[in-house]
């Protein structure tokens, strides 16, 4: 299975000048890992998982609910986010008065999710409920006037803003004597003020709850749990009303959590794995026929989430409207279900387009900023389309492992979204150009902002994040690979990918596992898809016997592909992942490589 002797991969993959490839964790280089050994016995799973799993700080009493979480042993109680209980109360005399609710979501997948879930579960406890997700050209992020007064004039007595709301102080504030305000959300707030009425965030300064890393919508559920168990022990349900069934809208806050890129740890491993499980049911139509649509043929996964799901539900929001996504997935009649199903996938397909008519220039400018020693990454054109540049701002964190910030111009003002590596906490320092006065706006993740400022201080902008984030200077152009294991061609097989798969779902916090294979030949290579940017391969060991099959993504954005595509058949190093997926009832073997180096 894995190889012990690893320093000719490490070694020479330094020396010949490509991306730098690490251990995940120093431990996995042990050739003799007895912590691993004694845990694989005590656990009863095979060596390479276990090696993998102790690397990790799994120990051996928890593996198995490591490998099989539940969420019963990872459930907090919810009275442990500061105002949980004001806000379970509040929503109950709701319930109990049957009152009209205002929801008012963020445009994402976290926000659209959110919104769903709390809107599903009041709607089946009697309330008359109404919803908003804002216009991301037209309306911004976060709360406004406008949007909120139209829901009370609808005729909503308390509001409810979702994955958004902790920095709207001023406008939630001037609402309050005209309804009750609930903010349910995770964003960092600025400073300690917050909007008055009920504000349940763990990133909150005083919140005690220690949940920090969990989504908008893992929060809406929580205050869901605390709400019916209020009405439970109120009596609220003796009366012959039907107990809401949260359980099974754990697949939003699966999705929510994956699309958001939370830490796949702890309550969100839980949250996830058991919301997958409820998503493959198939029993939400909206995602069951997204799922179709989008070609999604095998089970509910991570995978699907990022990278089929959430970006069509992000559609609507980046470059048509925005509600799309909670439509569909609060949608329960199969010819609609179908139309805005049809629609998020024609929407995505347009958003690919715009985003590629942006990306090759920005690659350019990128290109220069870091020849001119800029530390950070500052791109705006007046062309481009707001809802992608934050899509464009991670392809260039990705390729050149630098915070990278991309706005689009507009009327003399620059708005943008931001993305950051890990060590670099870019939403501390965008809040910090906002108190200082560089920003009109901004807030966010320490990985993920987003800000607004005039043009004419784009310059002084770039050059203040520039000391701010002085340190990425010292960075290397590519992060490194971080490996955990080397393997052999033959050692290569269904069973290892099944092993490996039993550490899903893969993410922040619990990445899937990376394995080198040494010394192999590729003996054919062609370019296949729409756009022939997927690079297929079959590998090949010195012996010239066993093969294995490979795959590239985006090629044209890797510089190893030539070396692959060498009809000189050099002898390699690969790096990747391996998996066995299902087609058509047969499991086929493939490696998805990540780097590549001369032997």
């Amino acid at each position: 299975m894995l190889a012990d002797d690893t320093g000719a991969v490490l070694g020479v993959t330094r020396s010949a000048g490509h991306r730098r490839w690490i251990w995940r964790d120093p431990r996995l280089a042990e050739a003799d890992n007895r912590l691993a050994l004694a845990l694989a016995q005590q656990a009863g799973i095979p060596e390479l998982l276990a090696r993998i799993l102790s690397a990790r700080g799994v120990a051996s009493h928890a593996a198995s609910s490591f490998l099989n979480p539940r969420l019963r042993d990872a459930m907090p109680d919810p009275s442990c986010l500061q105002d949980m209980d004001r806000a379970a109360e509040r929503l109950a005399q709701a319930v109990r008065n049957q009152e009209h609710v205002g929801l008012f979501g963020d445009y994402d997948v976290d926000g659209a999710c959110g919104t769903a879930l709390v809107c599903d579960t009041l709607r089946e406890l009697g309330c008359t409920v109404s919803t908003h997700i804002p216009d991301r050209l037209t309306e911004g992020y976060g709360p406004n006037t406008a949007a909120l007064e139209n829901l009370l004039s609808q005729g909503a007595t308390l509001l409810v803003c979702i994955d958004c709301g902790t920095a709207a102080i001023d406008i939630l504030n001037g609402l309050t004597d005209r309804a009750d305000i609930i903010v349910l959300d995770h964003h960092k707030p600025d400073g300690a003020a917050l909007p008055k009425g009920i504000v349940v965030n763990p990133n909150r300064l005083d919140c005690p709850s220690g949940l920090g890393s969990i989504c908008a919508t893992a929060v809406a559920f929580l205050t869901m749990v605390a709400t019916l168990r209020l009405l439970r022990r109120t009596n609220w349900f003796d009366e012959g009303q039907a107990i809401p069934d949260l359980l099974k809208r754990l697949d939003l806050a699966a999705l929510a959590t994956i699309c958001d890129v939370m830490p796949l740890t702890g309550l969100n491993r839980a949250l996830v794995m058991q919301g997958l499980r409820v998503m493959s049911r198939g029993e939400r139509l909206g995602l069951a026929t997204l799922s179709s649509v989008a070609g999604v043929k095998e089970e509910a996964s991570a995978m699907a989430c990022g990278f089929a799901l959430g970006p069509r539900i992000n559609a609507g929001g980046r470059i048509a409207q925005a509600d799309l996504g909670l439509k569909l997935l609060l949608s329960d009649d199969v010819v609609e279900a179908r139309a805005l199903a049809e629609q998020l996938d024609r929407v995505n397909r347009q958003r690919q387009t715009v985003e590629s008519t942006i990306l090759d220039s920005a690659m350019e400018q990128a290109q220069q900023q870091l020849d001119a020693d800029h530390a950070v990454i500052f791109l705006h054109g007046e062309t481009w389309h707001p809802g992608v540049v934050g899509i464009v701002a991670g392809r260039l964190k990705e390729r050149y492992n630098r915070p990278a910030l991309v706005g689009a111009l507009t009327d003399g003002v620059i708005k943008g979204s931001a993305r950051s590596v890990p060590g670099l906490d870019l939403g501390t320092a965008i809040i910090a150009a906002r108190q200082n006065g560089l920003l009109l706006t901004g807030g966010g993740h320490a990985m993920a902002a987003g800000f607004s400022l005039a043009a004419d201080r784009a310059e002084e902008f770039h050059t203040w994040l520039d000391e701010q984030l002085s340190t990425a200077l010292t960075l290397p152009k590519q992060d490194a690979l971080k490996l955990d294991g080397i393997m052999t061609l033959a050692g290569a097989s269904i069973a290892v990918a099944d092993q490996l798969a039993r550490l899903e779902p893969f993410g922040p916090g619990n990445e899937e596992p990376v394995l080198a294979i040494s010394n192999v030949r590729c003996v054919k290579s062609e370019r296949i898809g729409k756009d022939g940017n997927t690079l297929r391969v079959i590998l090949q060991g010195e012996d010239g016997g066993t093969r294995l099959r490979g795959l590239v993504f985006r090629a044209g954005d890797k510089p190893f592909a030539a070396l692959l595509e060498d009809r000189s058949m050099p002898l390699v190093h690969v790096a990747g992942t391996l998996r066995a997926e299902t087609w058509q009832e047969r499991k086929n073997l493939s490696f998805f490589i990540s780097d590549a180096a001369s032997a």
